[in-house]
């Protein structure tokens, strides 16, 4: 068969010579052993835990070896393509302290622009053309029907599914049967004409797992779809190639593809990038694990961490403690390093299903959260607010002095130890909201309504917010025994018969008519930073 005719016939027209593109896209002037890693996403505008997962590893690799990371978008499919998709993809990593040195939307060294597959069509076909020319790829006429029955006729028999050995049906048309069905306008692919053998194994080192068995590919993957745009498959391999990438981190799930895609670079005379498949992030659902889903669990998207309001540094803890087995003991030893320090090992990522539990997120986030000041929280949550909170909290920050005060009550700022009430922003500023606003709902008193009430009035007689703690605490001692109330506790344990209760259910009646809880900071300083008037009212409210 004439190769050369046939290339002409399915990629018609002038394409630069395929050498030239090594001229286009050098190699990259960068020292010895230095990583170029990537993140690749779809744009279909919902980035995952498992892309942040992944982009950690890509950028630590890379910059702690003195290379570069990028961002490439692989938008080949647009059908799945979400307008804003990029943009939120970028802002997402930004938020959680990831940086590209170059890429889609963010610029950098040109010479391997650009970033979006789409525009690099050229590029693929030419690739494309010189595998035809050489026989190594060929036109492939099987409608969706044909290959949907095809699937079937394998799932029957207990077969692998695809298009491969006798299932290849395209594969050996004469050159007669291909010119008529070009003729006849039929819509076709280009598949690659794969030369391995299913029988043959062979050992592959991965950088994560270490020594794997891999099968030589037989399947016969298209690389150009119909409409003449190619397959992830096939661009990646190209693009990796010129973009000069040397370490390509991803999920394990791509090992299954492992062998197709040493076919290509080898049909195409690239050399192989070194590849590590990390472990899926699974998670705890009754006695068994599976993976996160974006279906059944909100977690897993970027956007609930957001709007949430985790604080970024503590998701990065807790991915970086997924994703490096020695990292939770480094951070132990050193809790107020830069994580850039810590020396990132691609070895070091675990080999089997990392448990992500949130509950464990949560309790880093708060020792995080607890290791501002009361300035750095302020400007957390503000960040929060402008962007995820109402009308009503996004006034609290008008009132900077106020929420200052809170903060640092609220956080044991001074204290002889830290508070670690606040989870998120969106906890933390939905705590903060009886400084604000006056409760709408209180939570349960145990004093029968009747003593509360007196309670209530006999403190509004005696408060004096120019009284210092002691003095304070006095009063409301005085009013505990007035009512029956054991004004000290020691009293009320050597003889609990002997009082209704103790000088602490006082306190729990004036802190839920104040705050609507029954558990906060010191009630004192919450009364001063409300003010006499504010305190007067609430107090008269909860009379009524």
């Amino acid at each position: 068969m004439d190769y050369r005719k046939l290339a002409e016939r399915l990629l018609p027209g002038n394409y630069p010579a395929p050498e030239s593109y090594e001229t286009l896209y050098p190699p990259r002037n960068l020292p010895p052993k230095t990583e170029v890693t990537r993140l690749a996403p779809s744009p279909t505008g919902f980035i995952h835990l498992g892309n942040l997962f992944s982009a950690i590893a890509d950028e630590r690799l890379a910059h702690r070896s003195g290379g570069v990371v990028y961002l490439r978008i692989e938008d080949t499919d647009l059908k799945r393509k979400v307008d804003g998709a990029v943009e939120a993809v970028i802002s997402a990593l930004k938020y959680f302290d990831v940086k590209f040195d170059e890429g889609a939307e963010i610029g950098g060294d040109e010479t391997y622009a650009p970033w979006y597959q789409r525009q690099r069509a050229e590029i693929y076909r030419t690739f494309a053309k010189k595998l035809i020319e050489e026989g190594r790829a060929y036109p492939c006429f099987c409608t969706e029907e044909e290959l949907s029955a095809l699937r079937e006729e394998q799932t029957k028999n207990k077969e692998i599914t695809g298009y491969y050995g006798k299932y290849a049906k395209c594969r050996n048309l004469s050159e007669e049967e291909i010119y008529k069905n070009l003729d006849a306008g039929k819509p076709f692919v280009i598949r690659l004409r794969s030369l391995g053998d299913p029988e043959n194994k062979f050992k592959f080192h991965d950088e994560i797992k270490g020594d794997v068995t891999v099968t030589e590919n037989d399947q016969d993957v298209v690389i150009l779809k119909s409409d003449g745009i190619p397959t992830y498959h096939f661009a990646h391999a190209i693009d990796d190639h010129f973009m000069r990438t040397t370490l390509v981190i991803r999920g394990e799930d791509w090992l299954a593809s492992l062998p197709i895609h040493i076919e290509l670079f080898r049909a195409l005379g690239f050399a192989l990038p070194r590849y590590g498949h990390h472990c899926s992030l699974m998670k705890q659902d009754g006695e068994t694990r599976r993976k996160l889903s974006k279906r059944k669990d909100p977690e897993l998207s970027l956007e609930f961490y957001r709007k949430e309001g985790y604080f970024p540094r503590a998701v990065k803890v807790y991915m970086l403690t997924l994703l490096n087995s020695n990292f939770e003991e480094w951070y132990l030893k050193h809790p107020d390093a830069d994580l850039n320090e810590f020396p990132f090992k691609a070895d070091k990522m675990s080999k089997s299903g990392a448990l992500f539990d949130l509950d464990k997120l949560n309790d880093i986030s708060k020792n995080e959260l607890a290791r501002l000041d009361e300035r750095g929280m302020f400007a957390f949550l503000k960040t929060w607010a402008d962007e995820f909170g109402t009308d009503a909290q996004k006034a609290y920050f008008a009132q900077e002095d106020k929420l200052l005060r809170a903060l640092a009550l609220c956080m044991g700022v001074g204290g002889k130890k830290r508070r670690k009430d606040f989870q998120t922003a969106s906890q933390a500023v939905s705590l903060l909201r009886y400084f604000f606003e006056r409760p709408e709902t209180y939570e349960e008193c145990r004093v029968p309504d009747q003593i509360r009430r007196a309670v209530l009035v006999d403190f509004d007689k005696t408060y004096d917010a120019s009284d210092d703690a002691q003095t304070w605490f006095g009063k409301v001692k005085e009013i505990a025994a007035r009512h029956g109330f054991a004004a000290e506790m020691k009293d009320y344990k050597a003889d609990p018969a002997a009082y209704c209760g103790s000088v602490a259910e006082v306190a729990e009646i004036l802190r839920i008519a104040v705050t609507g809880k029954a558990n906060t900071p010191d009630l004192y300083t919450i009364m001063q930073i409300l003010g006499e008037d504010e305190t007067r009212a609430r107090i008269g409210l909860g009379t009524k």
